[in-house]
């Protein structure tokens, strides 16, 4: 019979720190005196009752390895109870969120989309600011660590090709866990550091700062204002674009640069694709708009560099309306964000190294149609690939394009138009952020969205954080008869 103690415990314990993090915002609140610390009390209380509880009845089952079966059940309770708990203070406080608007908000928040329900953003009290902030960093930070413990050991989406460089966790991921979080967590903090300083010098005030050094170390997306980064400077753009960046980076690089091996950094073949695809789009759309408006500067310049960056990366700031460039940059920006950034960062949708696999595997099948008595096999980064991860990764591909496509089917049936109803879809399986069209589109927000609809993109939003297949293989009855 499967043992859910040790699950238990290890959620009984994130959902305590939870609540112990939201006395930052209740912190905050009292000092900014707007009366609103109450609700972070409260919500707090709760978070921490419910979570130290859970833990204490399971600590009686904790074990140093977990089997394959708890290991899937522990990744998606733990982004669902944390979607859930995170919601309290949307319900609870000045927001006046209904059930369905808060667990959207926070969901979104933790899976680092970045779609929002919430309007009149500027006006919400300094804490609810902040703990938007933080949903997104701690979701952020939990992302890192699933891509780099959890769905290595679990085979998902071909992200055992980077087992080995991830640390070898199978069997026993309570202890690596720790080990691999603490590495991360020194990098991450001191990422979310530097961008904090450097949105200070671009004249950002200090809940806008350190807000937005959250958001963006997670690419998430989540700005203290309706306009987004419509409201702020040039600086604030750059500095955005850079950190958006090196957040959509491997962040076992990160650790291997610190402790002195540099060389994998410079030489990770999904950083190089990364930054020039980056490089070609953005040229790309920038000669489109020179063709198209005769027009081109700085400011287009940098407009297109941070909207490319943002959408690709899945952050999902926006500077300009792009929807307004007509329909080719429409096109272009949704394709854009289905490519996502490398495996082990914080980005999100598809990620480069499962475009750089599919490309070989094409290539190979060419090469045997074209000589039918050679011997090619595809490769990654000079190694020849599994087959077991060609596989995996194919079966994420089709499985991600299928899921677009019932869900949008879906939306469609709640009573969404088709743009807004296949653009949701995809930019909730990507988490991306924002979709298209004049409700959901870059300067548009999900609130007049109606009930269903929102709880298909919640469901949307955790499926696609979780890599499809983590999800999907709890549904099937073998799991379980397993």
């Amino acid at each position: 019979m499967l043992d859910f103690r040790p699950v238990g415990y290890v959620v009984g314990l994130l959902v305590f720190g939870l609540g112990l993090s939201m006395l930052l915002p209740m912190l905050w609140d009292s000092y900014a005196g707007n009366g609103h610390w109450f609700t972070f009390l409260e919500s707090a209380l709760i978070t921490c009752t419910v979570g130290g509880l859970t833990a204490l009845a399971s600590a009686n089952g904790v074990t140093d390895r977990l089997s394959i079966q708890q290991t899937f059940i522990l990744t998606t309770v733990v982004w669902v109870a944390l979607p859930f708990f995170g919601a309290l203070p949307f319900y609870l406080g000045a927001t006046d969120a209904s059930l369905v608007d808060a667990f959207f908000e926070s969901i979104s928040g933790f899976t680092t989309t970045g779609s929002t329900v919430l309007t009149n953003i500027e006006q919400l009290p300094v804490g609810l600011k902040l703990w938007r902030g933080l949903l997104q960093w701690f979701g952020g930070i939990g992302v890192v660590v699933m891509a780099m413990v959890f769905l290595p050991a679990l085979r998902i989406g071909g992200m055992q090709l980077f087992r080995t460089e991830g640390f070898d966790t199978f069997g026993k991921i309570l202890p690596r866990a720790g080990q691999i979080a603490q590495s991360i967590s020194i990098i991450y903090l001191t990422l979310t550091g530097l961008c904090f300083v450097a949105y200070l010098a671009a004249g950002m005030s200090a809940i806008d700062a350190i807000v937005h050094a959250f958001t963006t170390i997670a690419t998430g997306g989540f700005s203290n204002s309706d306009m987004s980064f419509m409201k702020y400077g040039p600086g604030a753009e750059y500095v955005a674009s850079f950190f958006m960046i090196l957040a959509a980076l491997p962040f076992v690089r990160y650790v291997q640069f610190v402790s002195g091996n540099t060389r994998p950094f410079f030489q990770d073949s999904q950083i190089r694709t990364f930054l020039a695809v980056i490089f070609l789009l953005s040229t790309l759309m920038g000669l489109w708009h020179v063709v198209e408006f005769k027009d081109f500067n700085e400011v287009i310049l940098r407009k297109v560099f941070f909207s490319v960056i943002s959408i690709i990366t899945g952050t999902g700031y926006v500077s300009v309306d792009y929807g307004s460039w007509g329909a080719f940059a429409v096109s272009f920006f949704f394709f854009l964000g289905l490519i996502g950034g490398c495996a082990g960062s914080t980005s999100c949708s598809i990620k480069i190294f499962r475009f750089q696999l599919l490309f070989a595997s094409i290539k190979t099948q060419l090469q045997r149609i074209q000589s039918p008595h050679g011997v090619f096999s595809p490769r990654y980064e000079g190694r020849v690939v599994e087959e077991e991860v060609l596989s995996s990764v194919i079966s994420f591909f089709v499985l991600f394009l299928v899921s677009i496509g019932i869900f949008s089917i879906l939306l469609g049936l709640s009573g969404l138009d088709f743009v807004t109803s296949i653009s949701g879809a995809a930019t909730a399986f990507a988490n991306v952020g924002p979709g298209l069209g004049d409700e959901i589109g870059p300067t548009g927000n999900f609130s007049g969205l109606n009930d269903v609809s929102k709880w298909l993109l919640a469901a949307a939003m955790l499926i696609g954080r979780l890599e499809l297949l983590v999800i999907y293989a709890i549904l099937t009855v073998n799991f379980w008869r397993n």
